[in-house]
């Protein structure tokens, strides 16, 4: 073949598959975004210069969950033996929140664990993200999907499957997942219930669907509050942020908000504490 053919083949494979990215640089932030390209070669984990997070000492009425929670990701920053961790349960009591939190109480201990957002969508990418972490051991990587669910007809919870047990390879041991979710087993209950009904072997369909909880070793429930954990994360937050305003009147007004919500949670506390702050002309900064 001619010899300037073979050059122009050549230059048209190069434009169609791209040399692959430079290896990310993991000292210029603590927290991460990973995401997916339709190519490795387009692939990014993109820094994060401020998590929008809040102390840990804030989160009130789920102490078992913090505590437990912050001794494992201080156990695996150290390079110990730790559990992937599933936060499951109310919604808006604070399990994104504590997730974030732990990884910032570790890193102010003087640990260095850099955190990664995985979105749900470019859960089958995992494998790819994995590769990148496993060419960095000298560093901790915690893998975070917040608010993680599966429907029906979705295959994606496979991809999480196989890179939480990591296949031939095994999970890197710098790799860590931590997910939150609604669900306990991340499915809806009328899909399970649906698949002991309709398959041919309900017992193995069933299993295939909620055995993807079982690879998490750590379980972490998340329930309601009551009125008073309520009223106690609502006078932590205006202790820490300088919002001033008696008990009585803070009781009163809580009480108003949270019944026009019609819930009681961390979230909708936050959100009060949000409301009062611009009513009386607060910063909230720390």
């Amino acid at each position: 073949m001619n010899p300037d053919a073979l050059e122009r083949i050549a230059a048209v494979l190069e434009r169609i598959s791209p040399p692959p990215a430079p290896p990310p640089d993991f000292d210029v932030a603590d927290a991460f975004v990973w995401h997916a390209g339709e190519q490795a070669a387009h692939d990014r984990l993109d820094p994060v210069a401020k998590v929008n997070r809040v102390d840990l000492e804030l989160l009130q009425g789920i102490d078992r969950a913090r505590d437990t929670l912050l001794e494992n990701t201080r156990r695996f920053a150290k390079g110990l033996p730790a559990n992937n961790a599933l936060l499951w349960g109310a919604r808006g009591m604070g399990k994104s929140s504590l997730v974030k939190a732990a990884h910032a109480q570790v890193n102010a201990e003087g640990e260095r664990l850099l955190l990664v957002e995985v979105l749900r969508d470019d859960i089958p990418t995992l494998h790819r993200l994995l590769s990148i972490v496993r060419a960095a051991p000298e560093r901790h990587f915690l893998m975070f999907c917040d608010d993680l669910s599966f429907d029906r007809d979705d295959t994606h919870y496979k991809s999480l499957k196989a890179a939480l047990d990591g296949g031939v390879e095994g999970r890197p041991a710098n790799a860590l997942f931590y997910a939150t979710s609604n669900r306990r087993h991340l499915m809806p209950r009328d899909m399970i219930e649906n698949e002991q009904r309709s398959g041919i072997n309900p017992g193995e369909a069933t299993e295939e669907k909620v055995s993807l909880s079982d690879r998490f070793g750590l379980w972490l429930g998340f329930h309601p509050c009551d009125q008073t954990e309520f009223l106690s994360m609502i006078r932590g937050y205006c202790d820490a942020y300088g919002i001033e305003i008696g008990d009585e009147e803070l009781r009163a007004e809580a009480i108003e908000w949270r019944q026009t919500r019609g819930a009681l949670s961390g979230r909708v506390a936050w959100q009060f504490v949000q409301d009062l702050a611009g009513r009386k002309g607060v910063t909230l900064s720390r």
